[in-house]
């Protein structure tokens, strides 16, 4: 009999100790801040390329904006399985709930809306800001699924950067270092998510 206890013990720790495809970890508090600022940070720089596209109509805000509305439904997705407030929910474009992004958004377009080039600049900082802030985020979790998202978004910020450097033809980094910046600009698009 105690044999038996001993190995119905083990057996149950056994099965306890496994995890399924379909079973979901819990997020820490940090996890959970970071899902929910990049969901509206990607909100931001889809929103900021509307406005952009919408005021010059060249095709590189429309095309990035779509990449990133991508990018914010990848967020979605996070910020669904494991049960979070979207703090976007139906929030028009322009509109956010955290309130130093409402502030960034606010100043963004008031610089975009002064000329091309300063749009085109505009994009770079959105992006040149991207990498830095999921850089930070990555380095708050071990968790396989915001790590594989964070990776895809740094990638295709990496490439829309490529993008908005190429039309400006120079550019100086404010948040990630000159040599970050060197290596991006200077190796070719990635296909990202693969």
């Amino acid at each position: 009999m105690k044999n038996f206890v001993i190995l119905m013990i083990v057996g149950v720790s056994f099965l306890t100790s496994c995890k399924t495809d379909d079973e979901v970890v819990l997020l820490s508090d940090q996890e959970k801040s970071d899902l929910l600022f990049l969901r509206e940070e990607e909100k931001l720089a889809r929103d900021v390329y509307i406005f952009s596209y919408n005021k010059y109509n060249q095709s590189i805000f429309s095309n990035i904006a779509d990449s990133e509305q991508s990018h914010t439904n990848s967020v979605l997705n996070l910020i669904n399985k494991y049960n979070l407030s979207d703090p976007v929910a139906d929030n028009a474009i322009g509109v956010f709930s955290n309130s130093e992004l409402q502030t960034l958004y606010n100043q963004l377009i008031a610089i975009s809306d002064s000329s091309l080039n300063k749009a085109l600049e505009v994009g770079a900082n959105i992006e040149d800001l991207d990498i830095n802030d999921i850089n930070r985020l990555i380095s708050h979790t071990s968790n396989s699924d915001l790590q594989s998202v964070y990776s895809n978004l740094t990638c295709g910020s990496k490439n829309h950067m490529r993008s908005f450097v190429g039309q400006l033809g120079l550019y100086t980094p404010i948040y990630i270092s000159q040599s970050e910046y060197d290596s991006i600009i200077n190796s070719p698009n990635e296909q990202c998510g693969k």
